[in-house]
């Protein structure tokens, strides 16, 4: 799989066809990605509701648990360009040896994790955070934490799925879960039809018992569907296959190393929005939870892009790889135009639906969080271009060069800044948001020049 094989040349197809390939798949993946979005913005808004600093607790609980989630979901996203891949040459085998040991590893990676949700209370403390607000997040981990095995369960059904070009069923099950998400909060954080008020323990209650549905029907899905039981997911689960679980481990651990550079980024803008106040925090989850909202659709392109550049580079088909990207790279550039738009136009309006407004912090959280979308809006291209990038090079399975780049970017240059313009230059929430601009426009760079620059585009010239 590591060789392009050379194939006959084939007429072109153009923008159009492309186009159409790239939305067919990538659109069910961006429906699925808002909803599952979704479950976090709806905890967040029930919680608007409930209280302010429950809010600012899940805002960092819940950032918290995606942090590790991240780094874990990195054995999804390589199953799903060597799934790709396998499908492009044919190699059904492969195809089932991948996504096994692939849910073998995101399991192993639940179980370890858990312990540390379990005494986040003194980590987040000694992280500059105020002692009422991280016991709070920490009785929403005790109970969250439970759910990281079904969410990493969901992370590889979703890519081996994907990567199958099923991705419908992964959008109507996702919606399922928002919906009952969203019933479940009503009950479980507030304490109707009878049951105990719980607050953000009763948030990841909800959050966990709908993570275990949706597994639930992903799995037998997976499993039992005519069209894919020729491929036996479940058939012999317990046997090790250690090639296919080192091959695997050494694409996902890179992915997942990349992806935790980037939350590391966002969540240690939330830690450093706690230093500067409790308002101010809230104000920030809003705000990332709409810009989240939009990097969803990116993400879902990129998804896409990661299938059909992995079925392109199993086939040996240059051409179609290098047209396909522009396609995505094109279709991901526009959408973000659509979203500066809105964040620029519109962001009273957008913070405003996560606010009780009756309360009196709402007003001050609104014009804050204004602002902070101002400076969204700034990164949105950069952000676009550089999770394009990444599902692009995913394909051809290039992980390990991307995340030197990731740790560079976000860590040696995206963090100082952030921390010199919010502290040192007094510049507060707004020059935080402005060192993620800066990350993200250097990461953004690089991921594109290293795809187009790739021997996967440009094959070494053959010695006669």
């Amino acid at each position: 799989m590591d060789q392009v094989v050379k194939i006959p040349p084939v007429d072109r197809p153009g923008f159009a066809h492309h186009a159409r390939a790239l939305l067919v798949l990538g659109l069910p993946l961006i429906g699925s990605n808002l909803a599952q979005m979704g479950l976090h913005v709806t905890d967040t808004i029930m919680l608007g509701w409930y209280g302010v600093p429950e809010l600012a607790a899940v805002v960092l609980g819940s950032s918290f648990f995606f942090f590790l989630f991240i780094l874990g979901s990195g054995f999804s996203y390589a199953l799903m360009g060597r799934i790709s891949s396998a499908m492009g040459a044919g190699d059904e085998t492969q195809v089932r040896r991948d996504a096994r040991m692939g849910l073998w590893l995101s399991l192993i990676f639940a179980c370890a994790v858990i312990p540390i949700m379990a005494v986040s209370d003194p980590i987040l403390r000694a992280l500059g955070q105020e002692p009422e607000l991280a016991r709070l997040a920490q009785d929403y981990l005790r109970v969250a934490m439970w759910g990281m095995v079904p969410a990493l369960t969901i992370a590889v059904l979703k890519a081996y799925l994907s990567a199958m070009e099923r991705t419908q069923v992964v959008l109507w099950v996702t919606l399922w879960g928002v919906a009952l998400n969203i019933g479940l909060n009503w009950v479980l954080i507030f304490g109707n039809l009878g049951a105990p008020e719980m607050g953000v323990r009763g948030a990841a209650l909800a959050s966990v018992l709908v993570q275990c549905s949706t597994a639930s029907l992903l799995l037998i899905y997976a499993a039992r569907t005519p069209a894919l039981r020729r491929f036996h997911l479940l058939q012999r689960f317990w046997r090790p296959d250690w090639e296919a679980f080192f091959a695997v481990a050494r694409l996902g651990l890179p992915i997942g190393l990349t992806s935790l550079f980037e939350a590391g980024l966002f969540q240690a803008s939330a830690l450093m929005m706690g230093w500067i106040g409790m308002v101010e925090l809230a104000a920030h989850g809003i705000a990332l939870e709409l810009a989240s909202l939009m990097f969803m659709v990116h993400m879902g392109l990129s998804n896409a892009a990661t299938v059909r550049a992995g079925r392109a580079y199993g086939a040996g088909d240059r051409q179609r790889l290098r047209d396909g990207a522009k396609v995505a790279l094109v279709m991901s550039g526009l959408f973000g135009v659509v979203t500066i738009a809105a964040f620029v136009g519109l962001p009273g309006p957008l913070i405003g639906l996560f606010l009780d407004h009756a309360n009196p912090e709402s007003a001050e959280i609104i014009a804050f969080g204004s602002r902070l979308l101002a400076v969204a809006a700034i990164f949105q291209l950069f952000d676009a271009a550089q999770v394009m990038a990444l599902g692009l090079l995913r394909g051809v399975h290039d992980t390990r060069v991307p995340m030197y780049v990731a740790a560079g970017s976000y860590w040696l240059i995206g963090v100082p800044t952030s921390y010199l313009l919010a502290f040192t230059l007094g510049l507060g929430g707004v020059g935080l948001w402005l060192g993620l601009v800066v990350g993200l426009a250097c990461v953004g760079v690089a991921m594109i020049i290293r795809f187009w620059r790739g021997p996967w585009l440009h094959p070494a010239p053959q010695v006669a």
